[in-house]
């Protein structure tokens, strides 16, 4: 409480001092003093609920120097242990797992690797759905252990680079287009067939095609013709028997020949058939045959 007093004079004038004194107070008081004071007490409550709330957040969610949670930092990277649930995409150069485990990706619905350039463009794309295996790439390659390539696929053609295909299902193998490949063989004690059901089948090879069976016979049909074709060589016909069965056969001798001899005559086109032999060739004879 301070107390003032204001007093004017005049030089040889007298006045008497006022009893009456005014007092100013400075400060707050009455409500408003009530009301600050309730103030800074609701601030400070507030500011002890968000220390406790820091503190429980940090307690929670296992902040520590190294990381949070199962989330460790480390000088190559992040390491998480557990399992872990990502709402949106990843972005990462390299993930493997550690050396005692696999690595598991599953999702709901399905799992998505894409490998992007500079530009953010999709150069390669790898989609694991419920029903399909989609891969999108200008090529794609299976390799062993070692590095040796055993699968290659682009657009141009398909490599198989291991020394056997097997195909195991009952139906065989069905290709739209050709095949190159130096052997085709049937698994033991079980027949290989190769057939074409509506269109031609054609085997050829430049220094030969080589056809053998070691514990069975080797049988062509066809609903048409089959050709067999040398250029340069002979076609031959190398066996103890060579039988003919359905050739068309000309008349009988002169009468009284009991003889069952026949002999082999050939068409100006190529085609085969029997004529009775006799003391000399009767090819002549039946050449009608050949009309």
């Amino acid at each position: 409480m301070v107390r003032e007093q204001y007093t004017t004079a005049t030089e040889g004038i007298c006045i008497e001092r006022p009893e009456n004194q005014y007092v100013y107070k400075i400060g707050i008081y009455g409500w408003r003093k009530r009301c600050l004071y309730l103030f800074v007490l609701l601030l400070l409550v507030i500011l002890v609920v968000n220390l406790a709330l820091t503190i429980w957040i940090l307690k929670v969610m296992w902040f520590s120097p190294a990381g949070m949670g199962h989330l460790r930092v480390t000088k190559d990277g992040l390491r998480l242990e557990g399992e872990s649930e990502f709402l949106f995409p990843l972005y990462a150069k390299e993930i493997h797992s550690r050396v005692d485990s696999s690595l598991l990706l599953q999702s709901t619905q399905n799992v998505t690797v894409n490998a992007r350039n500079s530009e953010e463009e999709v150069t390669g794309r790898l989609k694991v759905g419920p029903k399909m295996v989609e891969v999108q790439n200008q090529q794609f390659q299976i390799n062993s252990n070692d590095g040796k390539p055993l699968f290659t696929v682009d657009e141009k053609e398909v490599v198989v680079g291991t020394d056997k295909l097997r195909v195991t299902g009952p139906e065989g193998a069905l290709f739209e287009h050709s095949v190159e490949t130096p052997l085709v063989r049937a698994d033991p004690f079980q027949d290989l067939r190769l057939e074409s059901p509506t269109r031609s089948l054609s085997m050829d090879a430049p220094r030969g095609v080589h056809i053998q069976a070691h514990a069975g016979k080797i049988e062509a049909l066809s609903q048409m013709d089959i050709l067999f074709h040398s250029s340069d060589g002979m076609l031959v016909l190398d066996a103890e028997t060579v039988c003919l069965p359905k050739l068309v056969q000309g008349t009988w001798g002169p009468s009284g020949s009991s003889q069952s001899l026949y002999e082999i005559c050939v068409c100006p086109d190529g085609k085969l058939y029997l004529s009775v032999a006799g003391v000399s060739t009767t090819c002549q004879e039946h050449s009608h045959i050949c009309l």
